[in-house]
């Protein structure tokens, strides 16, 4: 990972959520820390047109050892991947925007992506992987029906158990294949999760204090 110029400066922003002064971070990829090693997911697409997606998680300077410095997270069938591209980076450009960050495009090879937006993108992912072609359009609508905060906490539950690149057919992996899949439950998700979701501004903070 590029370390960020000694010579490049931020640029003052408004005040944030927080109550601190913001600024304007120089970033790699989807919203990435220009920092040595920090903690994020990368979406690695390949040349090949049958290649799988591959996103996985790096814990940078968090990992405990070589071996648990990164986690795979899915392997997505290049279809679907391309089926939920184009409203990813829409939604994700829009949050890097209000934020003051510069926005990015899905490219081939690595592709940084910041460490909440990862997550977010983690559980479409899971629940498009073996989601027929047909209810994918569904899916992508739900979830960008929810905001981020939800998308982290729905991450947070599926990771805990499910969240390698083999556990697609169980547990909350495959609850969120029907949850986003389905109309109907997909509206009942959001209520029922927001009872137990921290305060949009608590996560705002959270994001601030982890880069």
């Amino acid at each position: 990972m590029p370390r960020a110029s000694a010579k490049r400066k931020t640029t003052p922003s408004k005040a944030d959520e927080c109550g601190n002064a913001a600024t304007t971070h120089p970033t790699l990829g989807f919203g990435v820390p220009a920092t040595s090693d920090p903690h994020h997911f990368k979406v690695v697409i390949p040349r090949s047109n049958t290649g799988r997606v591959q996103i996985s998680k790096y814990l940078g300077l968090q990992a405990t050892s070589d071996e648990a410095a990164v986690i795979g997270r899915v392997l997505l069938d290049r279809t679907r991947w391309t089926a939920i591209r184009g409203e990813v980076q829409r939604a994700f450009n829009a949050q890097l925007k209000a934020h003051d960050l510069k926005t990015s495009a899905w490219k081939l090879g690595k592709n940084p992506v910041d460490r909440l937006l990862g997550e977010e993108l983690c559980v479409l992912a899971w629940a498009v992987e073996h989601m027929e072609m047909e209810r994918i359009p569904v899916a992508v609508r739900n979830w960008l029906a929810l905001r981020p905060e939800e998308r982290w906490w729905l991450f947070g539950m599926a990771a805990i158990s499910t969240g390698g690149i083999n556990d697609g057919d169980k547990g909350w992996r495959l609850a969120l294949r029907h949850a986003l899949g389905d109309v109907v439950q997909s509206e009942q998700l959001a209520p029922s999760a927001l009872l137990t979701i921290p305060s949009t501004q608590h996560w705002i903070c959270l994001r601030a204090d982890r880069k």
